[in-house]
């Protein structure tokens, strides 16, 4: 049966279950108990064969959130439909097989990682076949074969107002440069070269002595396209460091940081397995191969990591993990077979352990617009959702008093100040719809990190937050070191975190 073409897969997946599953507005997740509770869970594999899972990535835009695209072992990208129902008597192929929206065979070998990108109508694959495609997800089609590194790809990001730019890892050692627009149509597929290449981004001397010049001594392990839309930040297999480049001049890194600033030769070396950013782009956190989690504000990078979670084992480069696009929580696969659940705001307590894998989790990701939703994937052959408790506190917290108090006529605050209750004029809970207007998502207030106590090891490395709740004067040199000007700077005005530090200085 022939479909018009306007007519969206993910239209038609929508369309089916817009009134089923009613999604709350996307409020910080402070006020949530804590608990997270699994809601299904599927099976991967193809032909009736077991695969294991490599990445995980929901789709970017608030309409198709529920969309979760998995690459494998086997070379396929498939996606899943995680709001369709998981019957408790039903075993985890049937599930598969019913969650299942589409699935191709991307590449002859192991896809390393996915990202989508044009409002979710293309996804990019990054393969140890040393190359990255596009693909068309409406047609499972290849509109493009990027071709340059002679390692397997094991990380590719998009840029964040930009999706014709792509910045990839890979385990030559390089970090490269790619532009959509700039490619060879000599052939029915296009290929592409990339614009700019950097070798050898995360070589050290001590390296070199320790690991003798080994494959994955120099591996770049995550890329990420920086929020003020001219800086990449890179990590390796090497080391703890995370370096920072500006795509104008890539002779040399912006600045670096790591969890241990004053590092001896004598200290064993930890990797770096993955990067994250949350929505706003202030914060960013990197799965250390020391077995621990750190959390780095891109305006305070001289001072190292703002804090540090521990509990997971990270003995693998395929454990993953990432920072929730509010920056309230963050979510570790473990090679013990657990996923691992940390509130930022209180690094010391104990995480949430979600326990139901039987071998190690490696990918995981945060839904974007349902707050709490989250997938991991182990090397079990399944791949679960979870779902924060759904139970909201009400105890009111002052920043949300002050917020509502400056929003409301002067008679309401008054009400509102001295405890009295108001009737609700709305209802905080909508429904998906076709009509809805696909908004960009503005994110959460940052996090004030506060001073905490942590072991003798990381007492240096941790650092209390910029206060962002200072009068702020409105003059020309009051925006130019105004961290908002950095993540989302001006049109006319093109900055990257160097000239942060330069100003504050």
């Amino acid at each position: 049966m022939n479909t018009p073409k306007s007519r969206s897969l993910f239209t038609h997946i929508n369309s089916r279950e817009l009134n089923a599953f009613p999604v709350r507005k996307r409020p910080r997740m402070d006020g949530f108990v804590s608990g997270f509770n699994e809601i299904g869970a599927v099976a991967v594999q193809h032909n009736a064969e077991d695969t294991i899972p490599l990445s995980l990535s929901f789709c970017k835009t608030s309409k198709f959130s529920n969309i979760l695209a998995l690459s494998d072992e086997d070379g396929y990208v498939s996606l899943f439909d995680t709001r369709r129902h998981f019957p408790v008597t039903a075993t985890f192929e049937q599930n598969a097989e019913e969650a299942k929206i589409c699935e191709w065979v991307s590449h002859l070998n192991a896809v390393f990682d996915v990202c989508w990108i044009k409002d979710d109508t293309q996804i990019l694959t990054a393969s140890g076949d040393q190359t990255m495609k596009v693909w068309d997800v409406q047609e499972k089609r290849c509109l493009g074969v990027l071709t340059g590194h002679t390692g397997s790809v094991k990380s590719v990001c998009s840029h964040p107002t930009n999706a014709d730019i792509i910045v990839s890892g890979s385990r030559d050692g390089s970090f490269r440069l790619w532009d959509l627009r700039c490619k060879s149509t000599s052939r029915s597929t296009c290929f592409y070269s990339s614009m700019a290449v950097v070798n050898g981004a995360h070589l050290s001397s001590q390296a070199k002595r320790v690991r003798r010049g080994k494959a994955a001594s120099m591996s770049i392990t995550s890329v990420l396209c920086l929020k003020d839309q001219v800086s990449i930040a890179t990590a390796g297999a090497v080391d703890s460091v995370l370096k920072f480049w500006d795509t104008r001049n890539l002779r040399s890194i912006v600045t670096q940081t790591c969890p241990c600033p004053q590092s001896t030769e004598k200290q064993r070396l930890h990797g770096i397995s993955s990067l994250s950013q949350d929505d706003s782009g202030l914060f960013l956190s990197a799965s250390c191969m020391d077995n621990r989690v750190y959390l780095y504000n891109i305006l305070q990078l001289e001072k190292g990591p703002l804090r540090s979670f521990s509990g997971c084992r990270i003995e693998s480069f395929f454990v993953k993990s990432a920072i929730s696009p509010d920056a309230s929580h963050i979510v570790s696969g473990s090679s013990d077979g657990n996923a691992y659940v940390w509130q930022v705001d209180k690094p010391l307590e104990e995480p949430t352990i979600l326990k139901s894998h039987d071998g190690e989790v490696t990918a995981v990701d945060w839904c974007c617009s349902e707050v709490g939703k989250l997938a991991t994937s182990s090397d079990d052959f399944t791949v679960r959702i979870w779902n924060k408790n759904s139970y909201i506190s009400k105890a009111k917290s002052a920043s949300a008093i002050r917020r509502r108090v400056m929003a409301m006529p002067s008679i309401e605050c008054k009400m509102l100040l001295n405890n009295e209750e108001m009737c609700p004029k709305s209802s905080n809970n909508t429904f998906l719809s076709n009509e809805a207007p696909q908004c960009s998502i503005k994110p959460a207030s940052p996090i004030t990190p506060l001073k905490i106590n942590v072991s003798e090891d990381h007492t240096n490395q941790l650092s209390s937050g910029l206060d962002l709740t200072a009068p702020s004067e409105k003059t020309p040199e009051s925006a130019w070191k105004s961290p908002s000007s950095v993540l989302n700077p001006p049109s006319s005005l093109k900055r990257t975190i160097r000239d942060y530090f330069l100003a504050s200085s």
